[in-house]
């Protein structure tokens, strides 16, 4: 009796280990099971959100919708594409797991989250800075002394501003939303008096907001960051398809095209316009593609 159960415990450790070692592998995953999952953000401003209904949109997801044409053609078959919605705490466990194959959110790409996953060439540079209700008076980093200071849960941001040298000797306190938007609404309820977030996401939230006017992005670039499709790690067949995609649309120029789509042209659902053109640093990392982490864009 203690044989065959030491036998089922071994059978069953194989299995898992078989299961573990297919996941890894992305392009035999989705020709075995005939689907994809991607990892999608409810309110990560034009780079990814909901629309309702189970529908997203965004400059992410539309890359990542390019990346599993291409995925198609190399399994040699059409996928049913699921969305899995994560949130910053969740996205990292989600692709790790294989709940999620392809991460469209707006994940900042730096040392310690590669030693978990993998990252796309980076497709978007982010600052961050915060936003304010735009009859606060607030307009820098000294003015958030006493001051409740929202950020999302899972995220970097608040970590920046305390460590900006603008920000010693000011004391504020922290309040987090479980995602950008429920951070939004601490601002826009007045339960918080600055939302520290990635420029885009902030602009996102405030073209959306019930009176845009009345919201402002202030205040010093706390960091710049590369935002990138995440995958996952040791899965190097995928990772070239995905880079090879990103790398095929910024030679023809159509990446550029894409990013003026979600960036400066309407968008759905309330046709809002973002009004953020392509910065020189966008620019800089369309031409010169890689997948650096954001410590060696801080070197710089």
């Amino acid at each position: 009796m203690e044989k065959l159960m030491k036998f089922k415990l071994l059978a069953l450790a194989a299995l898992a280990f078989g299961a573990v070692a297919a996941q890894a592998d992305t392009l035999a995953k989705v020709r075995d099971s005939g689907a994809i999952t991607m990892g999608v953000r409810d309110s990560s401003g034009a780079l990814s959100y909901t629309l309702g209904d189970g529908k997203y949109a965004g400059y992410h997801v539309e890359l990542c919708q390019r990346i599993i044409g291409n995925l198609e053609k190399a399994v040699g078959k059409k996928l049913e594409v699921k969305y899995q919605s994560v949130t910053s705490q969740n996205r990292i466990p989600l692709v790790q797991n294989g709940t999620v194959d392809i991460e469209c959110g707006s994940t900042t790409n730096n040392t310690a989250r590669q030693k978990d996953v993998a990252f796309v060439v980076t497709t978007y540079v982010e600052e961050v800075r915060f936003a304010v209700k735009a009859n606060s008076g607030i307009t820098s980093i000294a003015q958030l002394k006493d001051k409740n200071v929202a950020t999302t849960t899972g995220t970097t941001s608040v970590q920046l501003l305390r460590k900006h040298e603008r920000a010693n000797g000011i004391d504020f306190k922290e309040v987090f939303g479980k995602d950008h938007a429920d951070s939004f609404l601490l601002l826009e309820s007045g339960r918080a008096d600055a939302f520290v977030m990635d420029a885009q996401i902030l602009a996102g939230n405030i073209a959306n907001a019930k009176n845009p006017a009345d919201f402002k992005i202030v205040g010093e670039v706390l960091n710049v960051e590369p935002i990138a499709i995440m995958v996952r790690k040791d899965d190097p067949a995928f990772k070239k398809l995905a880079d090879d995609t990103i790398a095929a649309l910024a030679k023809s120029g159509e990446l550029a095209k894409l990013y003026d789509k979600w960036f400066v042209q309407p968008i759905p659902p309330k046709g809002a316009r973002l009004n953020m053109p392509a910065s020189d640093t966008n620019k800089a990392a369309w031409a010169n593609l890689n997948d650096k982490p954001a410590e060696d864009y801080a070197k710089k």
